[in-house]
């Protein structure tokens, strides 16, 4: 998900004018952004599908919950963070009752993209944090899969997701840097057909046995691949578009992650995202996004904006999440990237003052 964020703004006009259109969106006390979209999710929510632990509890029809992105540290300039105390606050976040952390896949340190993420490789770090944790959910937002074989991502996915206890959430993506594309020898344009390839293979994986073929290989003989996920399904959310068309990612997606954007805008991306999935006869998925956030001490601060989010007091960032639960956002993983008040502060405060609106 989020790695796609990381690029500096004054590298991007398109992100710049999201976070323009972002702030825009939301000022304190204008409820008129919350008129057109209202009428766009008046459909009736059913149910989500019965996956695994995390799943279940952190995606709720109608309700909205919070995670948060690793690393729980601020290094606004540079692109690498220190990692410090990075196991001990993400154990900090789980007593504190956040519903999940997500992880990125970022395998180069990109000059040009501006963040390297957490560091280690997701998979193993997942490992880690599976061992460490006991009730968090544990996601990546997202894995590439053009850039891995779908039989490692298979294996290490459905090893995580049992060892964890049902804990893991698994975005997917194609793929936004294309300067990782040629250090592997794959083709940045043909992104999107290896994703589609890569995402069947890891379907047939979860089933006993599967003879299949495609690009990425021809399992037969009877063999297996084990173990299987948790639940027997591994939950798979598409990122943005990832190269697929909008009823390809409603069909076969377990969920949607999506990037932040005005209200309204995002109201009506998430309503034909559930009208596609209700037209191929899908139950409701969720829909999730990331934001930035620096929180300021005191509630009342105004909002001001920051690289696709804002720094806010806690009065306004409630608001907005409320607003962003109105219209069908069902999680929101805030990234503290820029904080300027120490992480431990932050966290604390977010407990406290913001965590209690916004339970399953």
């Amino acid at each position: 998900m989020f790695a796609s964020q990381s690029r500096p703004v004054s590298r991007s006009h398109r992100r710049s004018d999201s976070r323009k259109s972002l702030s825009a969106a939301i000022p304190i006390g204008d409820q008129s952004v919350l008129k057109e979209p209202e009428m766009l999710t008046k459909e009736k929510i059913t149910s989500f599908p019965t996956l695994n632990r995390a799943y279940n509890e952190t995606f709720t029809p109608k309700k909205l919950t919070l995670g948060l992105v690793v690393p729980l540290e601020a290094y606004p300039n540079n692109p690498v963070p220190d990692m410090a105390r990075h196991l001990e606050r993400v154990q900090v976040a789980e007593a504190l009752g956040f519903s999940a952390v997500w992880l990125r896949d970022v395998p180069f340190n990109v000059p040009g993209f501006g963040d390297a993420g957490q560091v280690f490789d997701p998979f193993v770090y997942l490992g880690l944090l599976a061992g460490q944790t006991t009730n968090i959910a544990l996601g990546v937002a997202s894995i590439v899969l053009p850039l891995r074989h779908p039989a490692h991502v298979a294996k290490a996915a459905a090893s995580v997701d049992v060892l964890s206890g049902g804990r893991l959430l698994l975005g997917i993506a194609s793929g936004d840097r294309p300067e990782e594309f040629p250090a592997m020898d794959i083709g940045f344009a043909e992104r999107g057909a290896r994703f589609r390839d890569s995402y069947h293979y890891i379907r047939h994986m979860a089933h006993s046995r599967p003879a299949f073929e495609n690009d990425y290989g021809a399992p037969h003989g009877g063999m297996d691949m084990l173990p299987k996920p948790f639940a027997d399904h591994l939950p798979l959310l598409i990122t943005g578009g990832s190269q697929q068309t909008p009823d390809w990612g409603a069909a076969h997606g377990d969920g949607w992650m999506t990037f932040p954007r005005g209200t309204v805008a995002q109201a009506r991306m998430i309503a034909e995202y559930r009208a596609r999935v209700a037209a191929v006869g899908e139950n409701d998925k969720p829909v999730m996004q990331p934001l930035y956030v620096d929180l300021a001490p005191h509630p009342d601060t105004e909002h001001s904006p920051i690289h696709l989010g804002f720094r806010s007091g806690s009065n306004h960032l409630r608001q907005y999440l409320k607003s962003l639960e109105e219209i069908g956002v069902n999680h929101v993983a805030l990234n503290l990237r820029f904080n300027q008040a120490h992480i431990e502060t932050t966290l604390k405060q977010l407990a406290d003052e913001i965590l209690p609106d916004f339970t399953p």
